[in-house]
């Protein structure tokens, strides 16, 4: 998943970026509210981790600019020190999902952001299966019938958004958009690499081949695959 942390304070977003790479997700920063606009605009994230008060557009008006834009919309998280009632209720009266308030624990931080982006899937909890395979999100542990999947951060994160959109066809773009940050270079064959090495952690020799390349459109997780 592609997340942006927006936040006037670099070493919190930094450390909450690094948090989040932890845990394979894609993570984008920016320090200002008008450089998040610009980036909401050419980027489908999933998530956004607001910071309220920047200089300049505060994270309300940023919240208010997203929900306007006639794009897919990601969920927002709004991050900030104030923490009266009337604060929490302007950043969800403007379009945010969810609000936190700083001082916060990483692990609450990641148990939000794990529910936000569950909530537009049919999944309920942080465990996600499709067909033999297992995702704990929480634990950062994947199975395929009770056998351990030793996966990279990126293989991980790969993985968890195939089982988030088991059967779909995803194109190359549409992985290297979601699953990798800005830095990634769009002409390298880094989807295609990595979807090999996770294709053959997922199926080893004996088993049912799960992840399939249909030429010229991209990949798709099978989702009536047998168990063994």
């Amino acid at each position: 998943m592609r997340l942006l942390v927006v936040d006037d304070e670099n070493d919190l977003a930094q450390a909450v970026a690094k948090g989040l790479r932890r845990e394979g997700y894609a993570v984008d920063v920016v320090a200002s509210g008008q450089e998040a606009l610009d980036a909401v605009a050419i980027t489908d994230y999933d998530l956004v981790c607001l910071d309220l008060t920047m200089p300049g557009i505060d994270g309300l008006d940023v919240c208010r600019e997203i929900r306007l834009m006639e794009r897919v919309q990601p969920r927002v998280l709004m991050l900030t020190a104030r923490d009266s009632i009337g604060d929490r209720v302007s950043g969800l009266d403007v379009g945010a999902d969810d609000y936190l308030v700083k001082p916060f624990a990483f692990a609450e931080l990641s148990a939000r952001v794990r529910t936000l982006l569950r909530r537009d899937s049919s999944h309920t909890s942080s465990l996600l299966q499709v067909g033999p395979l297992q995702l704990d999100a929480a634990r950062h542990e994947a199975r395929r019938n009770g056998r351990p999947l030793e996966l990279t951060a990126k293989e991980f994160a790969l993985l968890r958004y195939f089982m988030t959109y088991p059967g779909e066809v995803l194109s190359q773009e549409r992985l290297l958009e979601h699953v990798w940050d800005t830095n990634a270079d769009p002409f390298t064959n880094t989807v295609r690499v990595t979807v090999g090495t996770l294709r053959r952690k997922v199926s080893l020799e004996g088993e049912v081949p799960l992840i399939e390349t249909l030429i010229g459109s991209g990949y798709r997780l099978l989702v009536e695959a047998s168990p063994t």
